[in-house]
């Protein structure tokens, strides 16, 4: 990936029709940014379910992604011919914990670009058990790798920072992105990169990158990886000034840590799938806010350095090491951490995941451990081990914390956007579980 030292900006876009996703690609590639392409596969692809997919192409039912594996070979390539080329990659992202046939049909169309994880795309997604996911992944991951054997140079992107999208303390997110990184190194594929999602202190988003650039360097074994960074991921402004604004915020997180790729969100994520005009005005607000960033004074790796004594990098290091020594595979490590409650995802009701976590937001905004569990965190969490009681009254508040801060920066809300705010409260937080946007 590269813009000549500009940050890389990329939509989380898909379609069903391949004129319209071919129509979507080429307006990210003629967009005033530098970008890249993403393909987003529908759901009914994701679980596997080939019956319930032929139904649904068979009646015209609209998807809410690209079906790919249910299209002829040439239809996928007329898609993506003169616009996927060395200046326009194209990712694939889908969400699967049993992609082995997802796999299997990017190799077969030379399509070298995923994303995901054997936990991060197991625990916010469904009920497949994580062993399950681990050896599912491990073999997906295998024959990905034997791109290289055909000419390419497959890459995947870990999912692990953006863990059910909110609400997860940062050491936890940094820890998982660089477990799936080493997982996938372990397995074959070389060429990796790291998330991180926005959170709710600017702050302390900025520690947790350099944190996990710093352990990314210490543990990595090969340089050609990078740092992706996700718009907040959780639930989202309602307001055109609030939306705008969180994202500049994120485009300023991503230069400010020398991350070198920015995933957008748009205007419409908090009531609808965004159109490509929305997708294509995301990037490039985003962009525009990179362009007139001064990056801080402190360069990336001296940054990263400084954070060796941060709080959240003592604690992701505490985390992965701890995983580390479980067994030498890192996906057989994070299935024996889960089941020890090494490592336990805050509101994450996944059979798999102990559930005995919980976070909060401190009055000064940052994201903290209410209950740490059995987290093998010893002294490395200082503040974060105090306990602090969790109530329903105060999860709904945390969950709409950055949406209400960024709508009101402006002054009170106005009357139709708090009727949209109000909607997502009943449509998506109402029921005090977290939610998870991929």
């Amino acid at each position: 990936e590269g813009g000549a030292g500009r940050l890389v900006v990329q939509p989380r876009m898909g379609f069903d029709d391949p004129g319209r996703m071919r129509a979507g690609l080429a307006a990210t590639k003629a967009a005033r940014a530098v970008t890249v392409g993403t393909v987003t596969l529908d759901s009914y692809t994701r679980l596997g379910e080939s019956e319930a997919l032929a139904e649904a192409l068979a009646e015209g039912r609209e998807l809410n992604g690209y079906p790919i594996t249910a299209h002829a070979p040439a239809v996928t390539a007329r898609m993506l011919a003169g616009i996927r080329d060395h200046t326009f990659p194209v990712q694939v992202r889908h969400g699967s914990a049993v992609p082995q046939h997802i796999f299997a049909t990017l190799i077969d169309q030379r399509l070298d670009a995923s994303e995901g994880g054997p936990v991060s795309y197991c625990l916010p997604y469904g009920r497949t058990p994580l062993a399950e996911s681990v050896r599912n992944w491990t073999e997906g991951v295998r024959r990905f790798a034997a791109l290289r054997e055909l000419g390419g140079e497959p890459h995947l992107e870990s999912f692990g920072g953006c863990l059910l999208g909110q609400l997860c303390p940062p050491s936890l997110l940094v820890a998982v992105s660089v477990l799936e990184a080493l997982f996938f190194h372990r397995h074959g594929v070389r060429d990796v990169s790291v998330s991180y999602a926005q959170q709710t202190d600017p702050a302390q988003d900025r520690e947790a990158v350099a944190a996990l650039r710093r352990l990314c360097r210490e543990l990595l074994p090969v340089p050609t990886w990078h740092v992706v960074i996700y718009a907040y991921m959780g639930l989202y402004p309602v307001t055109e000034h609030g939306a705008y604004g969180l994202l500049s915020d994120a485009a300023r997180l991503a230069v400010d840590t020398g991350a070198e790729r920015l995933i957008v969100k748009t205007v419409a994520e908090s009531r609808r799938i965004p159109t490509i005009e929305e997708n294509v005005a995301a990037l490039e607000a985003a962009a525009r806010s990179a362009r007139t960033t001064v990056p801080g004074s402190v360069p990336p790796a001296r940054a990263d350095t400084a954070a060796a004594d941060s709080e959240t990098y003592q604690e992701a290091a505490a985390l992965v090491h701890a995983v580390l020594d479980l067994h030498p595979d890192p996906g057989v490590a994070m299935a024996k951490a889960f089941a020890r409650g090494y490592l336990d995802v805050p509101w994450c009701l996944h059979p798999d995941n102990r559930g005995r976590t919980r976070s909060y937001i401190d009055g000064d905004g940052r994201l903290r451990w209410a209950h740490t569990g059995a987290l093998p965190l010893g002294r490395s969490a200082t503040r974060s081990t105090a306990r602090h009681r969790v109530d329903s009254a105060g999860l709904l508040a945390d969950l709409h914390h950055v949406q209400r801060r960024y709508d009101t920066a402006g002054g009170a809300l106005p009357a139709a956007a708090r009727t949209a705010a109000e909607s997502t409260e009943i449509t998506e937080g109402g029921s005090g579980s977290p939610v998870s946007h991929n």
